[in-house]
């Protein structure tokens, strides 16, 4: 029995402290990596696997986080930079440490942000009652994904304000929500709401006002809600400081999320400030920060396979920008002949980066890491017309995998050429925001109605199978990996897949 699994059981508070230092002992021994959290309404039940019958499904009685104890409030007082901390010295205050392990998720897309998980046993087909170990009710919707560290699962949503569904509301109601959840039966631990800073947009078009991804290091869960800044918290839900990135809106809202290197949390600020930022995971102190991020969506990408060193890349409308992680220094820019926004993120393999976007005209293109200054007409290999507009792709052996988001096709193509090995139209696919998940040699794309489409990595199109959650809800955020469950979010609930 695992022991996430013994420590669901557990009632009694001091079998909890054993429980919980052998946690922290079996975890040390792993890998430190991030996951996420999820949250549920005040008062809400949660449906939840028992986990020593795999058969039987039970209620979670939620706590509402009004009923427990509240936190003190966080100090006001704030350094000369723009964090706002809750204690005096932040990187010297006491905070909860939890141990990760090697199948965490930390962050947007996954340990490396380029969608691929080594996981084992994923399940291939589900339905809205089969194959489905918890199912639990968020408070809000929201479009960002889950993540999962150590024994909890992180996500936000947002309430009060422009719910679908509900009526229209007043931007004073608007508040985003950070949410824990366990992993082992999807009860949410705690939910932290924090009121936005306004004025906001009147509506976001399509994703609402939670789009960007949580990231979670081994003290603490990063978020970024836009113009309401960037915020860190502890395992336990205590807010340890703010930053302010940038005080500008736009009605497709903020989708970009934290990625963290060494001690920096990298935030691509393009709506709110044209910047990309780099903050100190500690305090939230600024670190460096880069202008020029222009017409960018997409979160940015650290990239280290087959380079003498790292390379954070960011795709701006017209140009692939790349930078010194830790110092914010321009290392080089390619030409990308795209003259849309740019919303998928890059990935890259042995060097070469491959970034898909624009609405038409050039849509894709590979560039070779490494450079110095203007690489197009030394570095850039190759453009094509074929790509994707919202989707990011994955990449396996020599070809890349994407979804286009309105066709609703699914698309091959060697990474050496930008050649289409095949287009294959998916029945009832619709829309696709999501980006897919790779695992195990296949593919799982994930449409905005809740159908998951499996199909083989290979250059030979293979469909293994459709799996449609029949939920009537919006499906914009990407699947992450929960050890050999995958975990999906809609706008009413987060689903726990697998056995």
């Amino acid at each position: 029995m695992k022991l996430t699994k013994i420590c669901s059981a557990i009632r009694s508070p001091q079998l909890w402290c054993v429980a919980l230092a052998a946690s922290m002992f079996v975890g040390a021994l792993g890998q430190l990596v991030v996951l996420p959290a999820v949250l549920a309404g005040d008062g809400e039940e949660v449906l939840a696997r028992e986990p020593d019958d795999s058969s039987a499904l039970r209620l979670v009685a939620y706590q509402s986080p009004s009923a427990k104890k509240k936190p003190k409030t966080p100090s006001k007082t704030a350094p000369k930079a723009t964090p706002k901390s809750t204690s005096k010295n932040s990187a010297k205050s006491k905070t909860t440490t939890v141990s990760g392990g090697g199948a965490d998720w930390p962050g947007f897309r996954g340990p490396s942000g380029m969608g691929t998980s080594d996981a084992k046993g994923l399940p291939v087909t589900w339905s809205g009652t089969e194959n489905i170990a918890w199912k639990t009710p968020l408070p809000g919707p929201g479009a960002s994904s889950p993540i999962v560290f150590g024994d909890r699962i992180y996500i936000t949503c947002y309430s009060g304000f422009f719910v679908p569904g509900e009526d229209g509301g007043s931007q004073s109601d608007l508040k985003r929500h950070l949410l824990a959840i366990k992993r082992s039966d999807g009860e949410i631990i705690w939910d932290k709401a924090l009121p936005a800073k306004l004025p906001e947009e009147d509506r976001i078009r399509d994703h609402g006002f939670a789009a960007s991804t949580p990231a979670a290091d081994a003290d603490r869960v990063y978020v970024f809600y836009g113009k309401s800044g960037v915020l860190a918290y502890d395992h336990e839900g205590k807010q340890l400081w703010e930053t302010d990135v940038g005080s500008k809106t736009h009605n497709w809202g903020s989708s970009a999320s934290p990625v963290l290197y060494k001690d920096l949390v990298l935030i691509n600020a393009s709506v709110e400030s044209e910047s990309l930022v780099a903050l100190d995971s500690k305090t939230g102190d600024e670190k460096w920060r880069a202008p020029k991020i222009r017409e960018a969506w997409n979160t940015p990408v650290v990239i280290t396979e087959g380079l003498k060193r790292p390379e954070v890349i960011v795709a701006t409308q017209g140009k692939v920008l790349s930078f010194e992680p830790e110092s914010g220094k321009p290392l080089w820019s390619c030409n990308t002949d795209i003259g849309w926004y740019m919303v998928p993120s890059i990935v890259a393999a042995d060097g070469i980066v491959y970034c898909l976007g624009g609405r038409s005209g050039i849509a894709a293109l590979a560039v070779k890491a490494g450079g110095s200054g203007d690489v197009t007409s030394s570095n850039r290999l190759w453009t094509s017309q074929k790509g994707s507009n919202v989707s990011s792709p994955v990449y396996l052996d020599g070809h890349l995998y994407w979804m286009h988001e309105q066709r609703g096709v699914a698309c091959c193509a060697k990474a050496d050429s930008g050649e289409i090995v095949y287009e294959q139209r998916m029945e009832r696919a619709g829309q696709v925001y999501s980006s897919p998940l790779l695992a195990e040699g296949k593919v799982y794309y994930l449409t905005r109605e809740g159908r998951t489409y499996v199909v083989a990595a290979k250059p030979e199109f293979e469909q293994l199978a459709m799996n449609d959650l029949e939920n009537r809800g919006m499906f914009n955020g990407s699947p992450a990996v929960d050890g050999s469950r995958i975990l999906i979010r809609s706008d009413k609930f987060l689903y726990c897949i697998g056995k």
